[in-house]
């Protein structure tokens, strides 16, 4: 029989809802200039090469590769900003999202700084790299335990913590020189694609989160 007056459904401010569309589209210009850049690369291997390469000296289309890596950082910061709130109020919330923003930070060096830069003797493309993804994988982890209310994230919770998981293994495995018979580069990709994957899936169910509707407390449904 159901109740009477059930809870009313959790509201987010247009602004979080925002933040979740612009953390999908981040991730998704991403994945489709690396595609592109890849195309454009003769004898380019998705498990000889690593991802980065694409945005070296030898890859014709280096700037672009670049530009996105730089577009996916500076977009991820403000989204994360403007989702804040819809988090649960818990002691992993701020810092899940701060390692989630050093990360984005991270992606930003990586295409200031590409792999033939002698910043560092060499090492600055190399730093920038481990930051983002440990920045992300162990960033997802945590902020898994800031959703937990059922009525806003259902299975959000869970699938955040294996993103983050199998992220961080194959950081580990990579780091240690194992590659699962995927070569380094499809190696790299099982660190990555976890990540963009989850800003994709979880930006656009944020993105489609209840809203709080102009000085009313009535919910609006996203039309997309």
């Amino acid at each position: 029989m159901p109740e009477p007056n059930p809870p009313p459904t959790p509201l987010v401010h247009r602004a979080v809802r925002t933040g979740g569309i612009l953390l999908a589209i981040a991730a998704a210009q991403f994945v489709a200039v690396m595609l592109i850049v890849e195309q454009h690369f003769a004898g380019y291997s998705l498990t000889g090469n690593y991802i980065s390469d694409l945005g070296g000296v030898h890859s014709p289309w280096a700037l672009l590769f670049d530009a996105s890596v730089i577009l996916l950082g500076a977009i991820v910061v403000p989204a994360l900003l403007l989702i804040w709130s819809s988090f649960d109020t818990h002691p992993a919330r701020s810092p899940g999202l701060v390692l989630l923003m050093l990360g984005a930070c991270g992606a930003i060096a990586v295409g200031v700084f590409p792999e033939t830069t002698h910043l560092l003797g060499g090492r600055a493309h190399d730093v920038a790299s481990f930051v983002t993804f440990i920045g992300g994988a162990v960033g997802l982890v945590v902020l898994s335990f800031a959703m937990r209310r059922p009525d806003r994230w259902r299975f959000s919770g869970r699938y955040t913590l294996l993103s983050g998981v199998v992220s961080a293994v194959a950081i580990v495995l990579f780091g240690l020189g194992y590659d699962l018979t995927l070569g380094v580069g499809g190696m790299e990709r099982l660190v990555v694609a976890p990540l963009l994957l989850w800003m994709v899936v979880e930006g656009a169910h944020i993105g489609l989160l209840h809203r709080f509707a102009p000085g009313l407390a009535t919910p609006h449904v996203a039309s997309i």
